[in-house]
């Protein structure tokens, strides 16, 4: 897995990024022993991401909106007190999250993490991240998870953008990925929200859709600025 130097990833105001990072993240230093052993313990906390989508949601949003305040988790996710600090401490302790000491309030940061399996076609970025998450506000998401797994999500995912990007129609995901046509066409509208704001926020977002991440065309108008990343905002609403 790579995680980002702090400094490249950091948004613009405007919603660009500061220096891209490159594509190839399987070089030969990465792929060394010693690396790979000091990147184990990454692996085993995205274990944890995939498994708890609750916690998944706030290391989404302190990655995409940090910094931010514990207040600022508190009623943009709108999540008690106590959960809050909770999910706060077990990023921290993950390692997934830092807490800046020298502020009052204390301000909170979130690198964004890749992993890319050579041997298998799987790709886990901050915007696959927030399709999981998703289902704990979405019950679109949260029904197809239920009955068709994470895999078939991320599967989801893809199909969802190479639909917005004009490569192919939504019975065709649903047929490419072994769900029922209905499923698979409400599947991609509830995967906006995460293709819209991981293509303005997410540095990795090229890795998950290398041949039409440019190409990708978000039919509503995603208020990416507000403090929300599950937030959807339909022109004219």
């Amino acid at each position: 897995m790579h995680r980002s130097s702090p400094d490249r990833n950091r948004v613009h105001p405007d919603g660009g990024t500061i220096d891209q990072p490159p594509l190839d993240v399987m070089s030969e230093t990465n792929l060394r022993p010693q690396t790979l052993a000091e990147n184990a313990s990454r692996l085993e906390t995205v274990v944890q991401l995939l498994n708890q989508p609750a916690l998944t949601r706030v290391y989404v949003y302190i990655c995409y909106w940090g910094p931010v305040t514990a207040a600022d988790i508190i009623e943009t996710l709108e999540l008690s007190k106590s959960t809050t600090y909770e999910y706060i401490d077990s990023l921290v302790a993950l390692g997934l999250a830092e807490r800046d000491d020298s502020t009052r309030p204390q301000q909170l940061t979130a690198d964004p993490l890749i992993i890319v399996e050579q041997y298998v076609p799987i790709v886990i970025t901050p915007t696959v991240l927030h399709a999981l998450a998703l289902q704990e506000i979405n019950d679109d998401v949260a029904y197809f998870v239920d009955r068709h797994g994470v895999g078939k999500l991320i599967a989801a995912l893809r199909g969802a953008g190479l639909n917005f990007a004009g490569k192919t129609t939504q019975r065709m995901i649903a047929n490419d990925i072994d769900v029922p046509a209905a499923e698979g066409m409400t599947i991609v509208h509830a995967l906006l929200p995460a293709l819209a704001v991981g293509q303005q926020r997410d540095p990795y977002f090229e890795h998950l859709f290398p041949d039409v991440h440019d190409q990708i065309d978000i039919p509503y108008d995603f208020d990416t600025d507000r403090l929300n990343p599950d937030r959807s905002v339909v022109d004219g609403e």
